[in-house]
């Protein structure tokens, strides 16, 4: 099957493939005798282009062959035996193009080859060419170069179109580029040949789709830009403006102006209508003034022209001016005179010119420029088809030129270079308007079209206004812009991968013969839009020699140009305006191809296989040429001969159904070609079949729009008919109808494109399977907008308004009915609208035949079988909402009245109902009628005391989303009852028979089950949806009266996550169990007082706030603990306000019943003072201490908020005073005040102590050798009045066990407690999604628990050491919440105003019972653990392993400081750090004036002073690794390394890790000092302690007694008396010596 790759086609035995078929045959109409050639290659052919002489194939395996007369090869090639493009092997070609007599061929990649006649640069400027090269023998590339851009860039190119004397590219960024000779490249240039590739920059910023060569012209296909500026029209003329569907002879004049629009010659317009100049013209410029306007044109309007001022420059005019003296006007349908579109220079008295010498003074300028020739011939060709020798040049644009003359005259020959006269000119145009005059004109337009062709001619008339260049684009505002692209066709352009239907047919070059289709024979040197196209979704334009051809998306071809023989396809004169080819009902074209003199159509017959239609000569006419020489037939006509035998319309070629299904047609010269397929397994039948019916689909639509909705929507009396509500469904149903309506036409223009590509397209690529959520969403759409309006009883009205409208037209609605369906009543429109509907059905049989051709393990079957079941399934569903739909517009219609009309809503549908008794209430009235209507969103009951179907008195509407069904099992009573249960209510339904039972079950469970989203098929009695999520208003009596309600529900009641809403603005989202707030939720209360909400965040149970959470109320104040059925209970902290605020407090501590109770710490901050104690009822009482700002210390006892009872008070200044208050800082009774010197007053004082005491006593004053008073000593004695470190924070310790589970401390369930761990880290990932990449990784961590109940050893007690690191780490773990708390409320504690140096007792106190509470935390939670000092057990035969813990003889020793103070201590370390600083004070002050006057010395002065031995002073010394003698004058150069290590003592919080640094101080110092000894060296204190004196002088370590008191307080006791004991009895030593600096 497969040739080589190098092999030419003739040299192989061809077996013709299945696809790709390639038939070839000379333009000669139906006759019988045409010469039909089939190409046999043994590679499908992917494509086939045609030149004059010649043609290209590309096979499969992007082999290019060329057959005919091959004239820069001077080779004649036989069809029969094409021959191979050997050049283009290996170049992944992808697409050929063949133009008049040169080739072009586009590559994968985006690279151009072009090869052929070259005279007039149609190939570019070659590698292997040059300027001088007539012709390029083989391929070569072509580069497209934007040079633009910096640095130039390569251009890939996806599309290639070639004409006689010119070459287009499209790039892949949808740009176009040119080269060769001729206006028809569009390029702004006078130059010619133009041999690389320019961009034509008046389509540059749009979007071209295709473009088209003609002979001499070229089309491309545009998309349409967005409105910019779009108002509605007038409602009289609504009606064409908003069917963009409406044929070109039926719309009237609507489009925008611009104010930098162009005029047809491509010269850019100075003014607009409304008198605006351009910002290229800054000089004034002299308005001409128009001399006419035609009944019905309007400004902006086709008749305008293009006259020039005295200067040359062009400006704009109203109104065509008349040449002669005479007017030859046409005339409209209402008989007033139009002018005609001609433009014909003359002198009288209504020209634009004022007299002769004026168009004499312009005929003179335009002469001034000479036509450029540059004559070029080949041997013996005399008539070289080169842009200089046709009759069709025209004048190049340049600055100074700015009116281009096109030739008439039908004398071939070369232009003269002499001037043009004036007689020449009026010669010409009396010949154009003698010609104008004749039966069969060849004028510019058909004077035999009638009124609305005219009209619409108007639009593409010299001087109509167009679309410029994007780049000049502004809009206009002399007039609203017209609104007939509708909402959902403006919207089309949103990149979604179908293509588009809003496009624009765009045209330049020469146009003699009318073929640029703007009403003239007037070339025109850039692009010009063809409005007369705009808006009819045209889809592909073809170019002939002479003549244009285009496709709409509804199947209809427009052709203009050239009609000599009849390729037009409509009449016998050549028009320059699109008309309508006409063609035969039933025949929807889909393919159009245009050659030298005739045209080929490929159009859907009345089978699926495609029919051939043919425009132009028949056989007769072609047997005088027969005998034409090679020389004559390259020769080029300006008008071709005209056929004598063709007909008007197209005509069917018989022998296409023996070609097969036919997939592309191309004409060429005057050969045509068609590329067919053969229906293996019936593939290409279905592909065919959905891609006809898909095109008549959507001719169908565009009818049915265009004719019915359309107008009907349009008209006037279409609200006051329909009623307001019924007339918004319709808008809701056409506007529905419009968005089917364009899916369609982009599916079916995708359909067709695929059909020309389908051995290169994979059929998963259909639109069916990769767009399907959209066909559904679409169908859906509309299916839903037909319901809802047939619902409401809007056909009936609408049948009504449409035989207003239609009248006696009724057989324009005939045409649009589908077979069995007849035209009588209102029930018509009904099944025509619904009959969209039935193309899912079709789509699921033909995906259902394209799944048949595969194998079903291919991954193509189960695409297309997993389609077909989605249409076939979506099919089905909307048919069953036809059917609901119809069903209860019947209920409506039967049981109509006033009180049934307010239950009639558009997406409501009728389920069943109980009229005949067969349902009814449980213990009902004997004289009450219950009626019970189910409704597809709702169950209603009715209820009257009159026995009547359309009567009641009372309804009641049960939303079905919030309503649960239950069967009532049949008991001895024999009742069929049904149980339904509502949110606020629930009643018993009791059935007249079972069958009727579990009719009415099945019903209420499917329609609940649908309206939750299910698909309401299959769903078992009772079971439907328990658990759901929904919205509902309260309306009863309770709690949530008149709250809306969105979120979780369980059998009738709230539950799950969900939002209350009050209409007095309280809101709550969060929890719901039971129908009660049970779980985290967020509240707010309005408080209507201070015109500020509470709000509340945290736990709820049973309805009230219970758990932790934080309140803020509208007064300023704070409350973050717990509650306990709505009160403050627990731990909790209170904060009254702002700093700003007149009082401002904070107070943490324990709260029963809503009050403070128990103990807590109350910081006044205006004030300043800090309470530390007892509370009860909101009241200081009990054991307190009291410190102020002022450094003022109180201990005592409190009672009914005040001082009352024995207490102590210190001031700053160390006096202190022990006796009994009677008030806050008041003295009353017997005392003892002791001055800071040691004098004594003891007796009874009263007074308030700032303001001063009166005293009744004994003054004693010590004498020096008085022994130490002890009974006195101890009533200064400080703690005596203080609450129990062990007592002070329970309320904390005691959430934290209830968090676990347990009631108390220690009771409750292990397993229990892991249990509420892992629901809260579970319930945290859930609910928290904005958690951090580190925290989710936290809380994964701590899923895995280490084994709790076994014993624990040395082997696991590292695995729980890890998990309590990270627990406590994690403030979501419950001993997380515990560690940071404990932080808070030291924090608050002694920060600020707590600190005071005599509170570090009670500090020192408050860490150590954190350890003994949070250890038996931890015991419970790993009962494996031993005591506080207890020893873990090595595993058994497991090595000892040595931990960082104290060890002894390798067996750990495990203790609460060991284990949690390195949690706990360094965040609670500034605070007690300083509380040190400050107690150490005095001590420190004198030991940093030694430490700074001792360091002044030199280091060797220093040993010496501190009496250390010449045997340990170091030498040498290392610098930046350079070693230096250690002189007398050095300084800090000894032991280096144990001072920087000393030094880091002040970076590290524990103990233990104070001591690793002593102990490594130590060993740096015994490295230091080795080298110096000899043989194994042993400290002795006398030696070490001067040493290390050394090093904790030159360390200079601020704070070092707080340090040594941190240790000494707060080191595992365990330690106290090994090494590191030792080490740190050295350094305390050292830190004594310092103070005491006498004794050095």
């Amino acid at each position: 099957m497969e040739n080589r790759e190098d092999s030419p086609a003739y040299e192989q035995v061809p077996t013709p493939p299945e696809r790709g078929l390639l038939h070839i045959w000379k333009s000669a109409g139906p006759s019988e005798e045409l010469c039909l050639e089939r190409v046999l290659l043994s590679r499908p052919v992917l494509q086939v282009t045609l030149g004059e002489h010649h043609g290209l194939l590309l096979t499969q395996g992007s082999q290019v062959y060329s057959f005919g007369e091959l004239l820069w090869r001077d080779l004649s090639i036989p069809l029969s035996a094409p021959v191979l493009e050997e050049s283009l092997l290996g170049k992944s070609v992808v697409r050929v193009a063949a133009g008049g007599f040169h080739c072009g061929a586009l590559s994968e990649q985006g690279n151009v080859y072009m090869w052929g006649e070259n005279t007039a640069g149609q190939c570019g400027l070659t590698e292997k060419g040059t300027v001088t090269n007539t012709t390029v023998s083989e391929p070569c590339p072509v580069s497209v170069v934007d040079s633009e851009v910096v640095p130039p860039a390569v251009v890939r190119v996806m599309d290639l179109a070639c004409g006689r004397e010119h070459s287009l590219a499209l790039s892949s960024q949808n740009e176009l580029w040119a080269w060769g000779s001729g206006c028809q490249l569009g390029l702004v240039t006078n130059n010619f040949p133009v041999w690389r590739p320019q961009k034509v920059e008046h389509l540059a910023g749009r979007h071209v789709i295709q473009v088209a060569c003609g002979a001499y012209h070229s089309l491309a296909l545009v998309r349409s830009l967005l409105p910019q500026n779009t108002t509605q029209r007038p409602p009289e003329k609504k009606e064409r403006g908003q069917s963009p569907h409406s044929s070109v002879t039926e719309r009237e004049e609507s489009f925008a102006v611009d104010d930098a629009h162009y005029c047809p010659l491509g010269v850019e317009l100075t003014e607009v209508l409304i008198g605006e100049t351009t910002p290229r013209r800054k000089g004034p410029r002299r308005r001409l003034h128009p001399v006419g306007r035609s009944a019905g044109s309007s400004p902006g309007s086709g008749a305008g022209s293009c006259p020039y001022s005295g200067d040359g420059k062009s400006s704009t005019t109203q109104m065509l001016p008349q040449l002669d003296g005479h007017a030859d006007n046409l005339t409209q349908t209402d008989g007033r005179p139009v002018s005609h579109p001609l433009s014909c220079w003359g002198a009288n008295k209504n020209s634009a010119f004022p007299d002769e010498m004026e168009l004499q003074n312009l005929l003179q300028k335009l002469s001034g420029h000479s036509l450029e020739m540059q004559p070029v011939s080949g041997p013996g060709d005399t008539d070289s088809l080169s842009s200089q020798t046709s009759d069709d040049s025209c004048v190049s644009s340049t600055p100074s030129t700015d009116l281009l003359i096109s030739s008439n005259s039908g004398v071939s020959g070369p232009y003269s270079s002499s001037p043009v006269c004036l007689e020449e000119v009026r010669l010409c145009l009396e010949a154009e308007k003698k010609a104008l005059q004749g039966q069969k004109s060849s004028s510019l337009t058909n004077i035999h079209q009638k009124g609305k062709t005219a009209g619409n001619r108007r639009r593409s008339l010299p001087g109509t206004p167009t679309h410029g260049s994007p780049r000049r684009r502004r809009p206009c505002a002399c007039r609203p812009s017209s609104a007939s692209r509708t909402q959902a066709a403006a919207s089309e352009e949103a990149g979604d991968g179908l293509p588009s239907m809003e496009t624009e047919v765009w045209s330049w070059g020469r146009g003699s013969e009318g073929q640029l289709g703007h009403g003239d024979q007037l070339a025109r040197l850039q692009p010009l839009c063809i409005k007369s196209l705009t808006g009819e979704e045209v889809i592909k334009v073809a170019a002939g020699s002479h003549h244009s051809l285009a496709l709409s998306a509804q199947c209809k071809v427009y052709s203009w140009g050239s009609n000599m023989c009849g390729q037009l396809g409509h009449g016998n004169s050549p028009v320059t305006v699109p008309q309508q080819a006409k063609l035969s009902d039933g025949l929807r074209v889909w393919d159009v191809s245009a050659g030298q003199s005739h045209s080929l159509l490929l159009a859907d017959g009345d089978c699926v296989q495609p029919i051939l239609l043919y425009c132009g000569q028949h056989q007769d006419s072609l047997s005088g040429q027969s005998k034409r020489s090679h020389q004559s037939q390259r020769s080029c006509q300006r008008s071709p001969s005209r056929a004598e035998i063709y007909s008007v319309r197209p005509t069917l070629l018989p022998l296409c159904m023996e070609m097969g299904y036919i997939s592309s047609v191309r004409c060429g010269g005057q050969s045509c070609a068609v590329l067919a397929d053969q229906n293996v397994m019936g593939f290409i039948s279905a592909i065919h079949e959905l891609a006809s019916r898909e095109r008549h689909f959507y001719c169908w639509l565009s009818n049915t729009r265009k004719l019915l909705l359309t107008p009907l929507r349009n008209r006037e009396g279409v609200c006051p008919t329909l009623g307001e509500p019924c007339t918004h469904l319709f808008f809701s149903l056409c506007e529905s109808f419009v968005r089917l309506s364009i899916m369609i036409g982009r599916h079916a223009t995708s359909l067709s494109y695929f059909l020309h590509d389908v051995q290169g397209r994979d059929v998963t690529s259909l639109l069916l399977l990769t767009h399907t959520d959209d066909f559904q969403d679409i169908y859906k759409e509309y299916c839903s907008a037909l319901g809802n309006f047939q619902v409401m009883g809007g056909f009936q009205s609408l049948h009504k308004l449409s035989l207003e409208f239609l009248g006696s037209q009724r057989s324009m609605l005939a045409q649009l009915c589908v077979p069995n369906q007849a035209v009588s009543g209102d029930a018509d429109l009904v099944s025509l609208l619904y009959w969209p509907l039935e193309q899912l059905h079709q789509y699921s049989r033909v995906l259902l035949k394209l799944a048949a051709c595969y194998d079903v393990l291919t991954e193509e079957y189960q695409y297309l079988h997993q389609g077909c079941g989605q249409y076939e399934s979506l099919s089905l569903s909307l048919l069953r909402r036809k059917k609901e739909a119809e069903t209860t517009f019947v209920f409506w219609k039967s049981h109509s009245g006033k009180n049934t009309e307010v239950l009639r809503l558009p997406q409501r549908r009728v389920v069943c109902e109980s009229s005949n008794r067969s349902l009814t209430l449980q213990k009902a009235g004997r004289f009450s009628n219950h009626w019970f209507i189910l409704f597809n969103d709702a169950l209603v009951h009715t209820q009257s005391s009159i026995p009547s179907q359309n009567f009641f008195s009372t309804h009641h509407v049960y939303p079905l989303t919030c309503l649960w069904v239950k069967p009532v099992t049949e008991d001895t009573s024999g009742l069929y009852a049904i149980k339904i249960t509502c949110p606020e209510e629930s009643f018993t339904l009791v059935a007249s028979t079972p069958q009727e039972k579990n009719k009415w079950l099945r019903s209420l469970n499917q329609a609940v089950d649908q309206v939750l989203g299910g698909g309401g098929q299959g769903s078992s009695p009772g079971v439907t949806a328990i658990s759901r999520t929904a919205s509902y208003t309260f309306t009863g009596e309770g709690r949530f009266k008149d709250a809306h309600y969105t979120g979780g529900w369980l059998a009738g009641r709230v539950h799950g996550r969900g939002t209350m809403k009050w209409p007095d603005g309280r809101t709550y989202t969060g929890n719901f169990k039971n129908g009660l707030e049970d779980g985290y939720g967020e509240s707010v209360m309005p408080d209507k007082v201070l015109n500020k909400p509470d709000s509340y965040q945290g736990q709820w149970r049973d309805g009230k706030i219970h758990g932790f959470g934080k309140y803020k109320y509208a007064s300023g104040e704070v409350y973050e603990g717990c509650f306990y059925e709505g009160q403050r209970h627990g731990y909790g902290m209170l904060s009254s306000g702002k700093q700003a605020r007149t009082s401002s407090s904070v107070f943490i501590g324990q709260w029963i019943q809503d009050r403070k109770t128990g103990y807590g710490v109350y910081d006044d901050i205006t004030r300043g003072e800090k309470y530390m104690g007892m509370w009860l009822d909101d009241q200081r009482n009990g054991s307190a201490v009291v410190v102020t700002q002022y450094g003022v210390y109180f201990e005592g006892t409190f009672k009914e908020n005040k001082m009352i009872g024995p207490g102590l008070l210190l001031s700053d200044d160390d006096t202190a005073f022990h006796g009994d208050f009677s008030d806050d800082w008041t003295v009353n009774g017997k005392g003892v005040l002791s001055l800071a010197n040691g004098d004594c007053l003891e007796g009874l004082f009263s007074g308030e102590w700032s303001t001063g005491l009166k005293v009744t006593g004994t003054y004693t004053k010590p004498a020096a050798d008085e022994p130490e008073n002890k009974e006195r000593n101890s009533l200064f004695r400080l703690g005596q009045y203080l609450v129990p470190s062990a007592q002070r924070w329970g309320c904390v310790f005691t959430e934290c066990w209830s968090r676990l589970g347990c009631d108390a401390a220690g009771r409750g369930e292990r397993s229990t407690a892991w249990e509420n761990i892992a629901v809260t880290i579970t319930t945290a990932q859930r609910h928290s999604p904005n958690l951090s990449r580190s925290q989710s990784k936290a809380l994964e961590s701590l899923e895995f628990i280490p084994p709790q109940g076994e014993a624990v050893t040395t082997a696991n007690f590292d695995n729980i050491r890890r998990y309590f690191i990270k627990a406590c780490e994690t403030p979501i773990h419950p001993l997380g919440w515990l560690v940071e708390t404990l932080v808070t409320v030291y924090r608050m504690t002694y920060v600020g105003v707590g600190s005071n140096r005599r509170l570090l007792r009670q500090a020192v106190q408050e860490v150590q019972a954190y350890l003994t509470h949070f250890y038996c935390l931890v015991r419970f939670l790993f009962p494996g653990l031993p005591e506080d000092g207890g020893i873990i057990p090595d595993p058994p035969a497991s090595p000892t392993k040595s931990r960082h813990n104290s060890n002894i003889e390798g067996i750990v020793v495990v203790s609460c400081s060991s284990l949690l103070l390195p949690l706990l201590l360094p965040r609670l370390y500034p605070p007690l750090f300083t509380l040190y600083s400050l107690q150490e004070e005095q001590e420190e002050a004198q030991y940093w004036e030694r430490i700074l006057r001792l360091n002044k010395q030199p280091d060797q002065s220093l040993l010496s002073f501190l009496g250390v031995q010449e045997k340990f002073w170091p030498v040498w010394m290392s610098i930046l690794g350079e070693k230096k003698q250690i002189v007398s004058s050095s300084k800090d150069a000894c032991f280096v390394s144990a001072v920087e290590t000393l030094q880091q003592i002040s970076t590290t919080f524990t103990p233990s890790d104070k001591l690793m640094v002593i102990q490594k101080t130590f060993e740096e110092l015994t490295q230091e000092v080795k080298p110096m000894l000899d043989g194994d060296f042993l400290w002795c204190m006398d030696d070490l302690l001067p040493l290390f004196l050394y090093v904790v002088l030159r360390a200079r370590i601020r704070n070092l007694g707080a340090e040594v008191n941190l240790i000494e307080d707060l080191m595992d006791p365990n330690v106290q008396h090994g090494e590191m004991g030792l080490m740190f009895t050295t350094l305390k030593a050292c830190y004594i010596q310092i103070q005491h600096e006498s004794t050095l």
